[in-house]
């Protein structure tokens, strides 16, 4: 991905001030997703505190869980 598309895309998040702060943000919510990093290491990187990113993502209506889809379903069948 080219830098001019990676800054089109960013620019299109709301929540953080500048272009570097949302394309850390969107680089952290792939290594998150990836299960590269955790929670702790992402917050950390933005300057926010764990609870802090994970209500914005959950604003952003991003479901994150570090647990697999067979443990939601054994959690969900208690």
């Amino acid at each position: 991905m080219n830098a001019e598309l990676a800054q089109t895309i960013a620019s299109e998040i709301q929540i953080f001030q500048n272009i570097k702060q949302k394309e850390n943000f969107l680089f952290l919510l792939g290594a998150l997703l990836a299960r590269v990093i955790s929670i702790k290491k992402a917050a950390e990187v933005m300057q926010l505190e764990p609870g802090e990113f994970l209500k914005i993502i959950n604003l952003m209506g991003i479901e994150f869980s570090y647990l697999s889809e067979e443990d939601v379903d054994v959690e969900k069948s208690w």
